[in-house]
């Protein structure tokens, strides 16, 4: 018998019976998304990275924009009710999410926090996301993911 070797986030698109088209490719380590959608002949504005940021003291914020831009932390803290928002420092990735650099994605994490996608993904029939590990990708309508995700579209990019 095969071993399923879909990762979190798809397993949990599966249960709530939302589509995606799954992509996987060669890399070995973490590698930026414009690199990955220029080896891969993917559109910057339709490719979307996940951003994990901290406000308060243990409360965690996720961002989903497109891989060409940067996220405006004054716009983020503002959708999110913070005064400020911060970062997370790389090496909390993987303890605050459950995912590593480079497949980290908005579905699944370890804890339900509050998932803000910018709102150019509503202007796609898909967007694509990570997978959920380095080298795996989801292409998946973006309602279909707010509904995963039980997010909001939002403006924070600068």
């Amino acid at each position: 018998m095969a071993k399923d070797n879909k990762t979190n986030a798809m397993r949990i698109l599966d249960k709530m019976k939302i589509s995606y088209e799954r992509n996987s490719y060669e890399c070995g380590e973490f590698i930026d998304g414009i690199h990955i959608a220029d080896m891969l002949g993917q559109p910057y504005g339709q490719t979307f990275k996940t951003i994990v940021t901290k406000g308060k003291p243990d409360a965690f914020y996720v961002f989903v924009l497109p891989i060409d831009e940067e996220i405006d932390l004054k716009k983020a803290a503002k959708v999110s009710g913070e005064k400020r928002l911060e970062l997370i420092p790389v090496k909390d990735v993987n303890r605050v999410t459950g995912y590593i650099r480079g497949g980290c994605t908005p579905v699944g994490m370890k804890k339900k926090y509050p998932i803000y996608i910018h709102e150019s993904a509503s202007s796609f029939e898909k967007i694509i996301i990570s997978g959920g590990r380095i080298g795996e990708q989801l292409f998946i309508n973006p309602d279909d993911l707010l509904k995963a995700a039980d997010a909001v579209y939002a403006d924070i990019i600068k």
